[in-house]
């Protein structure tokens, strides 16, 4: 008897839903609030996507998003958008709370799936849509934005070819004078943009193992405004994540160290994002000197160039829609895939658990 579920991504000929597509693929957006429209103007430009159908609880919303000419139907039923046969993917920018029912829905009437950060309200939810879309053998993706600006591309070029050595360790900056949110803290806002990036750029045998947070909420706010991550890599080094929403200065840096180089990412200087300096600490071995010099220092200093390289400018949204079409088109995970999602859901719920022990070590599930 067929398996109607694992064969729910799957036309009447057995092949992947979309595989070998050259014609426009099916799209619907799901939530006109904060970041629908974003994705709705990238559908619409892109080649890759047909866009069908915007869906939101307020039509009015829905239509405004769209304006008075759009051929694209705005609806506030969702059964209606996953009953059309032309809809072979769905994007879900609905709040992170709805994430599983929304995305759970689109999987199992056979849609591919793109959700926006996070990729569900807990670990548990999320591992679900994983399983769900491995076995009907449809794309599951993560929009983490940040993987796919130009700037982020590059590093992690230079990280995984080896360019900067080994990693040595990570440090990134995340601070402002933002909106407090109500139901969740300072690191569930904006530490996934972090987290995301850290996953992304990591060479694939390198990766977090534990995390330890510390937070504080100096304005009585009911969650902590100000929070410091610092995760413990396979390798012995760590990476460290400072989120706070009550800076007076807005920050956005990244720093990644390495044993040949060490480069830093200041995503608010757009003459230089990326810079790239032979400066650093080398360590000559005992065994390497005689037995008259051990006396002295090990350690020398290394001060060379600077180099900022060139980069291209492409929004990264519109990046992240053609990932999304090529791994639909050819089956490959995406670049941000649903066990990407997972691997920031960890972290984050891990952070969490640290922070009612008061900064207590806690290991990770998927240390991936």
């Amino acid at each position: 008897m067929k398996d109607t579920a694992k064969d729910a991504g799957r036309d009447a000929t057995g092949a992947r839903a979309g595989a070998g597509r050259t014609e426009p693929l099916g799209v619907a957006v799901v939530g006109a609030g904060y970041w629908g429209p974003n994705l709705v103007r990238n559908f619409q430009s892109s080649p890759e996507f047909r866009l069908r159908w915007l869906c939101d609880l307020n039509v009015d919303r829905a239509r405004q998003v769209l304006g008075g000419y759009s051929t694209v139907q705005a609806t506030a039923d969702y059964e209606a958008v996953l009953a059309d046969p032309e809809v072979e993917a769905v994007a879900v920018a609905t709040p992170a709370g709805t994430h599983l029912d929304v995305a759970l829905a689109a999987l199992r009437a056979g849609k591919h799936v793109l959700v926006e950060k996070p990729l569900a309200a807990t670990y548990e939810d999320g591992l679900r849509l994983v399983n769900e879309a491995e076995e009907r053998g449809l794309t599951l993706m993560c929009d983490h934005t940040y993987c796919y600006t130009p700037a982020v591309a590059r590093i992690r070029d230079m990280v995984r070819s080896g360019e900067l050595g080994d990693i040595q360790f990570v440090d990134s900056v995340r601070i402002n004078l933002g909106l407090v949110q109500k139901d969740i803290d300072v690191l569930w806002d904006l530490a996934p943009h972090d987290l995301s990036v850290l996953d992304f750029i990591l060479p694939e045998n390198v990766h977090p193992v534990a995390v330890a947070a510390h937070g504080a909420d100096p304005i009585g706010a009911g969650q902590s405004c100000v929070a410091y991550l610092t995760l413990q890599l396979n390798t012995g080094a760590i990476a460290h994540v400072h989120v706070n929403w009550l800076s007076p200065v807005k920050v956005r840096t990244t720093m990644v160290g390495g044993s040949k180089r060490t480069l830093v990412w200041d995503d608010l200087n757009p003459t230089q994002r990326v810079a790239v300096f032979d400066r650093g600490v080398d360590l000559t071995a005992p065994q390497e000197i005689g037995a008259d010099e051990r006396r002295d220092m090990l350690v020398s200093y290394r001060t060379g160039d600077m180099v900022a390289p060139a980069l291209g400018e492409k929004e990264a949204l519109r990046s992240m829609v053609e990932e999304f079409a090529a791994s639909i088109r050819t089956g490959r995970p995406p670049l941000t895939d649903g066990r990407a999602g997972l691997q920031v859901l960890d972290i984050l719920e891990a952070a969490s658990r640290s922070l009612e022990f008061k900064g207590a070590v806690v290991g990770l599930r998927t240390g991936r």
